[in-house]
């Protein structure tokens, strides 16, 4: 018998950022057989892609509930005015409207994506990006971003945002500090003009698991009376973030919720706290799906503007 051959996996070193000479993931790699015949390894399925993205196949995709038809018109929205050739370093968020995100930068085509890197917010967009077939890229190799482009579970007249519903806020808020622009997305249930009118849980809060007790305490005393720690729905105890963390979710009155940017200092200086689902004066930008199929732009200078279905 003649000698072995040892499979091996070879990685490109071509990246967009020549001072970065880092290995691509393991999807990308191109794997050499004992023929030695190339063949890329494919990204695996999941169930965190929208079947047309599944698919590639328009025609035979099933037709969308109305819900879901606002969260891809704001999405699709937003990528076509947000995401350009020349941006290369793409941050994907999470929540219920980044995969139609995910879905229109795929149709952007393989050559306007090739050289881009996609960074996650969390495990749901690193699925997503994985999925797709896109370049995964994390912070320590790119802290700065492009673009982001995000969910968000409300969003008020001045685009302050609650986000944390899937208890991502710390990595969510992370990204969008890289970002060189940071906009959201969201259906038209999303849209307010106070926070906390249409988000009932309240203020999602990620604090270490030692000072949750005394957090809570501290929250009461601050105005929200109805804090509480969020427990998880397929398993006994507290909700997990991908940080190890507990969440606390907490609503405040009408009084406070004007104001979100005092609120925000105010639970962030309580000790055991580590990042606080209010995003204030941060976005560039909010794209809203409507049942109509329109899709309404609120702008960080106030503006209002409104893209008809037809359009």
């Amino acid at each position: 018998m003649g000698p072995v051959r040892i499979p091996r996996l070879w990685f490109s070193h071509k990246l967009s950022s020549p001072s970065l000479p880092l290995p691509l993931p393991l999807y990308q790699a191109t794997y050499f057989s004992t023929s030695f015949a190339e063949r890329p390894i494919k990204p695996h399925s999941t169930p965190f892609l929208p079947s047309l993205l599944r698919t590639r196949n328009m025609a035979t995709a099933a037709p969308l509930a109305p819900i879901e038809e606002a969260k891809r018109l704001a999405a699709y929205t937003a990528v076509d005015k947000h995401v350009f050739p020349e941006h290369q370093v793409i941050g994907i968020g999470s929540g219920s409207t980044v995969p139609y995100v995910v879905e229109r930068i795929m149709q952007q085509g393989r050559e306007a994506n090739k050289n881009r890197i996609f960074v996650p917010t969390g495990f749901q967009s690193k699925e997503l990006i994985i999925s797709a077939g896109l370049r995964l890229g994390d912070l320590d190799q790119y802290p700065k971003l492009d673009v982001t482009i995000d969910g968000a579970d409300e969003v008020d007249s001045g685009l302050n945002c609650i986000k944390g519903g899937g208890a991502c806020q710390l990595r969510e808020k992370v990204l969008a500090e890289a970002a060189e622009t940071w906009v959201v997305v969201a259906d038209y249930r999303k849209n307010s003009s106070i926070l906390g009118t249409n988000y009932a849980p309240g203020i999602p809060i990620e604090v270490v698991p030692f000072a949750y007790a005394a957090v809570l305490k501290k929250l009461h005393a601050l105005g929200s009376t109805k804090a509480t720690l969020r427990l998880a729905k397929m398993k006994a105890g507290p909700v997990v973030s991908d940080n190890s963390n507990f969440v606390i979710d907490a609503t405040f009155p009408p009084e406070q919720m004007k104001d979100p940017s005092k609120l925000l200092r105010q639970i962030k200086l309580l000790t055991g706290v580590v990042e606080v689902g209010l995003f204030c004066q941060m976005a560039k930008a909010a794209y809203f799906g409507n049942q109509d199929g329109s899709v309404t732009i609120k702008w960080e200078d106030g503006k209002v503007e409104s893209i008809a279905a037809s359009q």
